[in-house]
Order: structure tokens, then sequence, then C-alpha cells
């Protein structure tokens, strides 16, 4: 029989982080065959090619060695200088003798929710721009672009892979960088169909929607959500779930747990829903969610005029029977929030 180690280099990238001395150190658990120093390596996703500098395990301190064989787990450093290139779930091969099929289960991580970060004194829009580029080296699942608005000045529109993510990375800014941030209403990609070409664009920011009478329809992101809560909140969860747009596929009950599944538009979810789901269990239910696909929706662009302009930061896409009472809240809390001026705003 073949001995263990004649097999191809088969092995998957587990995690991935960027040190200031050695550039991006790369977890990795080998499956099939060895991995040594020197070897030439391929990644599977975009087909690049790294010559391996240093192989090693920790114990739990870094210890080089000089190879690893199928079942272990190390660490090795090829030269790589951005982590974006190492995606987590990624197939690692022998560039000489490379492997036809990739291991399964490998989906490169997208962002869903966008949301505009904006400094609240413009003069530090440079440190905002310098945290970013900071974070975004141990965290390749964010992405972000320069964003110009009319009301808030220079910022960038971020990405993010859900809300937690956005919060962390808005407290993470403010708390090591120091920077005061003001950030826009957190909205997700939609699809907008054309009905001059057929053309369908990606919409993240709703100030570059297109006209009401070139667009076919819209389709937005759905979700199927889980929710486990102690039954005595039962009612009021199903309501919320309700008020969201959500539809119900299916109740189940464990001891005095029950278990709610509902399909939901994402737009709903990633405003309040969390937050308000948290305070009507007294904290005790729990959210899960994952993204099913698009479907179309009656949607409406909700634009407010401050002074009879209209602000690109308060712009909203949102569904057309919630429009009106929309506006009316944003507007009621803006005449307060905004200080008084001699002239009609």
């Amino acid at each position: 029989p073949k001995g263990k180690n004649s097999e191809k280099l088969k092995s998957l990238l587990v995690d991935s982080w960027y040190d200031s001395y050695l550039g991006v150190v790369i977890l990795v658990r080998v499956i099939d065959g060895k991995i040594k120093k020197n070897m030439k390596i391929k990644l599977m996703s975009n087909n690049q090619e790294y010559i391996i500098e240093k192989v090693g395990v920790f114990t739990p301190k870094p210890k080089d060695i000089d190879e690893l064989n199928s079942g272990e787990i190390g660490f090795i450093i090829t030269g790589i200088k951005t982590l974006s290139e190492t995606k987590v779930g990624d197939t690692i091969c022998d560039a000489s003798n490379p492997i036809e099929k990739p291991l399964p289960g490998f989906k490169p991580s997208k962002p869903v929710v966008f949301c505009g970060l904006f400094p609240t004194d413009s003069s530090e829009y440079q440190k905002l721009k310098d945290g970013l580029a900071k974070l975004k080296l141990n965290d390749s699942s964010f992405s972000y672009e320069a964003e110009s608005s009319s009301a808030l000045g220079l910022g960038f529109r971020c990405g993010f892979l859900g809300l937690l993510h956005l919060e962390i990375i808005t407290q993470r800014l403010e708390r090591e960088f120091d920077i005061n941030l003001i950030t826009t209403t957190p909205g997700v990609i939609y699809k907008v169909h054309k009905t001059s070409d057929d053309n369908i664009i990606n919409l993240q920011n709703p100030s570059s929607m297109p006209d009401p009478s070139q667009i076919k329809m819209i389709e937005e992101p759905w979700i199927k959500a889980t929710i486990i809560t102690p039954d005595e909140y039962l009612g009021s969860i199903i309501k919320i779930c309700q008020d969201k747009r959500g539809i119900q596929i299916n109740l189940t009950y464990s001891g005095n747990r029950a278990v709610l599944s509902y399909e939901l538009p994402l737009n709903e979810v990633v405003f309040d829903f969390y937050d308000r789901l948290k305070s009507i269990s007294s904290g005790y239910a729990s959210f899960d969610y994952e993204i099913t696909g698009y479907k179309e929706g009656d949607l409406v662009k909700l634009g407010v005029l401050v002074n009879g302009e209209s602000v690109d930061a308060l712009a909203t896409i949102i569904h057309k029977d919630f429009a009106q009472k929309t506006g009316r809240q944003i507007c009621e809390k803006l005449k307060d929030l905004i200080p008084r001026h001699n002239f009609m705003i």
C-alpha cells in the first residue's frame, strides 16, 4: 500500500492574521500529504503560488519545525503581505503536483450590511482612513470605499457581515483610534432591474437609486430567522415579526421554550429588530439568521429635505406601506434635533 506521505498535499486554511514582522501568518490543517519548508504551494481560490519560508507549531509558543504531516495543525509563513489573499476555508495544495478539486464547503465572506461612517469633525478624516486601513489588515471580511455627502462631508461607505460586526468595528474605531463617528442608517444590497436595457444594478447607497420610471422591479435580500424564546414572550415576538413583514414557517416547543422560524426581509432586521426583540423578552430570546436569497419587493426611496434641499445621508430604501409613517417619525425627530433658526427649515 502507498505510504501516507506519497499522497498529494491537501490542506485547509483555518485562520490567518497579520504580524508586523512576518507579514501574514497562516494557520493550516494538513488533510493529506505533508507541508515542508521551501515548498511551493498554491492557494486554490485565487490560483496564486507562494514559497513557504517558515513552518511551525504552537506549543503554546511558536516553535519552528521542518514539516507538518497529515492530520497536524500548524502555521506557515509565505511572505504574503495582504490578508485579503488568504481566505478562511481555502484549500492549499502543492504547486508542482496540484489536486483537481478543492476541499468542499468554502464560501468567500461577502458583506451583507452597508453603512456610511463619517467623522463628526472633518479634520479627523485622515485619522479615520488610517484606522480603517489598520482594522482591514486583520479582518478581510470588512470592506470600505470613500464616499462624500453634501451634509456630512467626507467619509466611507463600509460593508459588514452583520450588525454585530458593524457594532464591533465602530466601537473599535471610537476607542482605539479616538474618532467620534456619525453612522448613517444601515442598509443592505438591493438588486434593481432596469426597464430600458434589462440591466441589474447592485445598489448599496440609496442616493444612487435611478429614477423610478426606469425601474422594472427591485429585489431585496431575505433571511431565515430562528428565534428561541420562553413561551410567555411568544405573542409579542410574533407581533414584531409580523410588523416587519415576516412570514412564519414553523413553531415548535421544547419544554417551556418556543422555537420560531420566520422568513424576514433583511432590511427590516438591520435597523432595530434585535434591540426590540431583546427588550420585549427581557433579554431571554436568542436570534440567529441565515440569508436565503432575493425576492421582489414593493420598495421606494424615502428622501428627506432639510431647508428645501435633499440630504443624502438621511435617504433610505423602504417598503411602500411604511414610507409615510417612517417619514413622519424622522421629521418629528429632526424638528427637535435641528437647532431653531429664524427662517423656515
